[in-house]
């Protein structure tokens, strides 16, 4: 009998149990988030589970702890004993309630995900030095968190931290801390964490902040007493050569308005059901051959590409930098396939005809290819529709990839 169906997505929370489940070979079904997901778990937590008989469970830990004792009662992956039971708690509650949350306030919006506000980004790195410290003081004398054992702390503590190792502890900081360095490498080279990651490969750099351009401010020129007639006169063609040079308008406001306004079809895209309602009223209000053109953008260098989530983090980078043409574009963009072989792909609706003006604000933009779409063509408006929905897996080279994740840029 299967002993029940893990609904999870690519967020890191996810990864312990898919270990789990791969290692111990277990019969539970994997599900992405979908409506009945909605219906059992409200709150919206990832991962969930569903067991036999209306058996439900949320929380990772709790979902992970039922994992190992339904495929070994016995198993020492949580301890030998009562005292290295609670010590294993001890790591999981560090590592997911105190470590994760703050990597994820740091990383995400230096790479896009989130607006970035230095004060939290540097208040969230200091705290994730102090618990740091705390596996380094630890990891000093023992090989793994609980005892010289492999233990669920550790691959749990691994899965969790390697959004750290992904996107902020570069070389300088492994050298910094060779505990913690040594341990992760130790940990994920375990069968068990290595089925799911690979062979994990580490950054130089860590991630940089790159801030979307602004157009300068014109400062205001302060006011002089007024002069003579004639030396007004005379002054008056030196002063116009001095005079700041008007605001830079942005090349497609030159266009004029359009028939209808974007932000309300952002607006309508947000509130309402996409198949049901938002894309008939795409096509039968919004999108006009004569004032927009659509647009197929994929990313160029696929095979560069590594984790689904980093590669929906670069895609929210790349929004994050057309932040200047918003008033004139709307798009999605998706992440298809899995981990170490996905790609990004997407459409645009772009005021005008030409998507240059729109996208070289971005410094990254020639990362990405531009085809022009047909909305009049049936499978040009069927991609279209799925990009805006999300629901139905993409052909790429003849093949069917599912979508794992995306971003809308609005």
């Amino acid at each position: 009998m299967s002993l029940g169906t893990l609904f999870s997505t690519e967020q890191i929370r996810s990864l312990p149990p898919k270990a789990l489940i791969k290692h111990f070979n277990l019969d539970v079904k994997l599900e992405k988030e979908d409506e009945s997901y909605k219906k059992h778990f409200p709150l919206g937590k990832i991962p969930g589970f569903i067991g036999p008989k209306g058996f439900k469970l949320h929380e990772v830990i709790a979902i992970s702890i039922y994992l190992i004792n339904s495929a070994d009662p016995e198993s020492k992956l949580l301890g030998k004993n009562a005292k290295e039971y609670a010590e294993v708690l001890k790591w999981l509650s560090l590592s997911n309630f105190e470590l994760l949350p703050h990597i994820a306030k740091v990383f995400k919006p230096l790479t896009g995900a989130a607006p970035y506000n230095k004060k939290q980004v540097d208040e969230s790195s200091e705290f994730i030095e102090k618990v740091i410290g705390i596996f380094e003081d630890r990891l000093a004398n023992y090989t793994y968190l609980v005892s010289e054992r492999l233990t669920f702390a550790d691959i749990f503590s691994a899965a969790l931290i390697v959004r750290g190792f992904d996107n902020l502890f570069g070389s300088e900081w492994r050298k910094a801390h060779p505990n913690t360095t040594r341990w992760f490498k130790t940990v994920t080279q375990q069968k068990i964490l290595h089925d799911v990651l690979g062979d994990y490969k580490f950054r130089e750099k860590p991630v940089e902040y790159v801030a979307p351009k602004k157009e300068k401010k014109q400062t205001q020129q302060p006011k002089k007493e007024a002069a003579p007639a004639a030396a007004a006169a005379a002054a008056a063609p030196a002063a116009s050569s001095d005079a700041p040079a008007p605001k830079p308008k942005h090349p497609l406001e030159a266009l004029g308005k359009p028939t209808t306004p974007i932000d309300e079809w952002k607006r309508f895209y947000s509130n309402e059901e996409t198949r049901e309602s938002a894309i008939p009223w795409f096509w039968s209000k919004m999108y006009n051959p004569e004032e927009w053109s659509l647009w197929k953008v994929d990313y160029k260098y696929n095979d560069e590409l590594t984790l689904t989530f980093m590669s929906n983090n670069l895609v929210g980078g790349f929004f994050n930098r057309l932040s200047a043409s918003t008033k004139y574009i709307f798009g999605c963009m998706v992440v298809y396939g899995e981990n170490n072989n996905n790609g990004i792909t997407g459409f645009f609706m772009v005021r005008g005809q030409d998507y240059v003006p729109a996208f070289d604000v971005a410094p990254d933009w020639e990362s990405y290819s531009f085809t022009k779409l047909d909305g009049s063509n049936e499978e040009d408006k069927k991609f279209v529709n799925n990009m805006l929905a999300w629901d139905e897996p993409v052909i790429v080279d003849g093949e069917t990839k599912e979508i794992a994740d995306g971003k809308v840029c609005k």
